[in-house]
């Protein structure tokens, strides 16, 4: 039977590589073989069928038309000050919502116009604006003509943006008595960067510190801790409850979540639904972390990244069951089909434990930390968590220019308004509807057997080969597979003989023979021919097996 060409040396040496870059790799194994058939030199013959990366092959368009039409209604504002060819003046404030009226009558044809009309009409209402105010921000900021005032997010987008975490990431429920602070970022990316960084500038986690990762979990939560800035001493929660055999719940059992009890575990990362077994945490999980908080580990901080949260029903964040506790983490990519754009927020309440800790500290580490900050405020020791961060995010002398671009965080707000409408619970509900389809069709394809859970995201797949070899044909045919190849082996075999690219779940500190699949990025019957294949492969090694072929 065909092999890929690769010794397994080589194999083990690649292994070694973050499975994004491992990714690489296989992208140029799969590219080569397309051209590489007889008599078929430098003609491409199959189609790649990269499920690697999670960047969505849907874009939300209503929302981007709403945007558009916005930039029509703030350059007219901007002429209406000042026209000189091409040079305009910076729109002015008062009238501006009558104004805005007027040029909704006047531009019916206008794409996007009803839209951008109905997202600013419940955005008034909504949230109480003063619709001069109001609409000023959202046509000024569209056009980028000031900086970011305030620096950590635009004080409208802050109230939209609140409201839209409360319906997505809280349930409806907001916890009561508790207001929600957010900092505009770069995309979920530059959120984590900017967390790591402050926690370890304001002395909250110091190098060598113990925390947590819930895996399997998103590489860079893996290779962050290892960075030699932070050298932390990771404790692994692992998800390794199976249903039966062969087939994995990707839950977390009790023992487990009790490592978080340990009071030197200052931190735990959880990403939340997972990635990749994109699974939502379980309700009595979270009532156990919630316990150990109240009961063991008071001062233990969760960073919880919630960007798959909306392709959950009734999702409901850590950040809602222990506001205190949490920093979170959200971004739009993933939703809107947006990755481009790099809209996320962190978000922290304002009684929080950080801030508490930062009050509790001695007199020498205050006084390190006024130093740094001192040139922010005249008491710099009463400045919070949130806004640290955007001093830190900015090496604290650029915080005068910090904050993310204004026509991100507009688009950032019309996102938001749009899920509030009913058009944008129908897109919601469809893109769920595509990312379960794609999942039928490869588990179709594949013919392997994953475990039913009302939680689970779809966004992604992690399938566990070895588990599948036992549940097949014994523990012997496992055990030969261990012996005689690297985990990875079936990703560089799926490249080199299908041109199909996935990722290596142990990539993602998940078990060493699993494999992600991305459901977002490909048309729905690929995710079927992609079952075919690695279905072929997996038979490829029990024929291997059976007829004593190694």
């Amino acid at each position: 039977m065909p092999k890929t060409t690769l010794s397994r040396e080589e194999i083990r040496s690649f292994a070694r590589l973050s499975p994004f870059e491992l990714k690489d790799k296989f992208i140029q194994i799969a590219q080569a073989a397309q051209r590489d058939k007889p008599g078929q030199k430098g003609k491409t013959t199959r189609a790649m069928l990269n499920a690697g990366r999670g960047n969505p092959n849907w874009v939300a368009t209503g929302p981007r038309e709403a945007y558009h039409a916005l930039g029509y209604f703030a350059l007219a504002e901007s002429r209406r000050v000042w026209t000189a060819d091409n040079l305009g003046g910076m729109p002015e404030e008062a009238g501006c919502g009558d104004r805005f009226d007027f040029f909704i009558r006047t531009h019916p044809e206008l794409p996007g116009i009803d839209l951008l009309k109905a997202s600013f009409d419940l955005a008034v209402k909504r949230f109480g604006f003063d619709r001069d105010a109001f609409v000023h921000e959202m046509a000024d900021s569209s056009i980028g003509d000031n900086y970011p005032v305030p620096d950590r997010i635009l004080h409208h987008t802050e109230e939209i943006v609140r409201g839209y975490v409360a319906d997505e990431m809280f349930d409806h429920r907001p916890p009561e008595k508790q207001t929600l602070s957010l900092f505009a970022t770069e995309g979920g990316t530059a959120a984590m960067c900017y967390i790591f960084d402050s926690l370890m500038k304001n002395g909250i986690l110091k190098k060598g510190d113990r925390i947590a990762l819930m895996v399997p979990v998103f590489t860079p939560y893996l290779e962050i801790p290892e960075q030699a800035t932070y050298d932390f001493d990771v404790v692994h929660v692992e998800a390794n409850l199976f249903t039966e055999t062969g087939v994995r719940q990707w839950r977390y059992p009790p023992e487990e979540i009790a490592k978080l009890a340990d009071p030197t575990v200052k931190l735990v990362c959880c990403v939340n639904p997972s990635n990749p077994p994109s699974l939502a945490l379980a309700p009595h999980v979270a009532e156990q972390i919630v316990s150990i908080v109240a009961k063991e580990n008071p001062n233990l901080i969760v960073i919880t990244d919630d960007v798959y949260g909306t392709f959950v029903e009734d999702f409901r964040s850590l950040a809602a069951e222990l506001p205190r506790n949490t920093l979170l983490v959200y971004s739009y990519s993933k939703h809107y089909g947006a990755t481009g754009w790099r809209l996320g927020v962190i978000g922290l309440h304002d009684d929080n434990v950080i801030d508490a800790m930062l009050a509790a500290q001695g007199p020498e580490e205050k006084a390190r930390l006024s130093k740094r900050y001192g040139t922010l405020s005249l008491e710099p020791e009463k400045i919070r968590f949130i806004d640290r961060l955007v001093a830190d995010s900015r090496q604290v002398a650029l915080n005068h220019t910090a904050g993310l671009s204004l026509p991100q965080q507009v688009m950032m707000s019309l996102f938001s308004l749009f899920d509030m409408l009913d058009e944008g619970q129908e897109y919601k509900h469809r893109i769920r509807a595509i990312v379960r389809q794609r999942l039928e069709l490869l588990l179709e394809g594949v013919h392997m057997k994953v475990s039913e859970d009302p939680k689970r995201a779809a966004y992604y797949i992690e399938l566990d080969l070895l588990a599948e070899a036992e549940r097949v044909h014994g523990k012997p045919f496992a055990d030969f597979l261990e012996k005689n190849y690297e985990p990875v082996d079936p990703l560089f075999r799926l490249a080199e003989q299908t041109s199909v690219v996935l990722l290596n779940g142990g990539g993602f500190d998940g078990p060493e023979w699993s494999v992600r699949v991305s459901l977002a990025n490909l048309d729905d019957l690929d995710y079927l021919k992609i079952g075919h294949h690695l279905r072929a492969i997996f038979n490829e090694y029990a024929e291997e097996w059976q007829g004593g072929a190694i």
